[in-house]
């Protein structure tokens, strides 16, 4: 699968100066809004907890309408924009979401969660000396999968990884490039740089 990020305005690449809000902001109102969905109480009304580490295999006639997991946006902790509205970029530490595009019938990772990486594209390592990942270790659990298609699966959210950039060089363009790693994901294609990764730039100034 692709790979999308939020907050995603003015293609990828996502440039502040933490001394000025009005820089930052836009990307906070966007998170809130993409997130808007994940509200936990917006799940809680609409979706069922289930049973993590499995796949969540509905069978009935395909016309049925398919059960939706619970998706939280308190699982993503401190890019939750619940206890820092800001999500981190008020302090030079942005959050990233990313998503894995919809697949019908897809059953990633062949049995074992999708995980997420993140590395400096090209330049010097050091520019990214620090990311932290949620859920848990950021990855996608099994229980979302498989996606039975937007017209029996009504409520469903997509999962997310939150990658947390807390230690990234300011006053420079870092390139980053975050990969989904997997049994059956291709994360390498030359002609596809959205298949399986992606490819964005932080520029954070002081």
């Amino acid at each position: 699968p692709g790979v999308m990020i939020r907050p995603y305005l003015h293609g990828f690449t996502i440039a502040f100066n933490v001394s000025q809000p009005s820089t930052w902001q836009p990307y906070v109102d966007s998170m809130h809004h993409f997130l808007a969905a994940y509200d936990d109480k917006v799940q809680e009304e609409k979706n069922i907890e289930c049973v993590s580490g499995q796949y969540f295999i509905q069978g009935g006639n395909e016309s049925e309408e398919k059960k939706a997991c619970q998706f939280k946006r308190s699982l993503l902790q401190n890019c939750s924009g619940i206890e820092d509205p800001t999500f981190g970029y008020s302090k030079g530490q942005p959050c990233i979401l990313l998503k894995m595009n919809r697949i019908i019938g897809y059953r990633p990772g062949a049995g074992v969660p999708v995980s997420v990486d993140c590395k400096v594209q090209k330049g010097n390592e050091s520019d990214l000396r620090s990311v932290d990942f949620y859920p848990g270790n950021g990855t996608f659990d099994l229980m979302y999968y498989p996606y039975y298609g937007k017209i029996t699966h009504v409520n469903y959210t997509s999962p997310l990884v939150a990658m947390h950039f807390t230690d990234v060089k300011k006053n420079y363009s870092v390139p980053i490039q975050c990969s989904l790693n997997g049994k059956g994901i291709t994360n390498d294609a030359n002609r596809d740089r959205f298949l399986g990764r992606i490819i964005f730039t932080l520029s954070i100034g002081k």
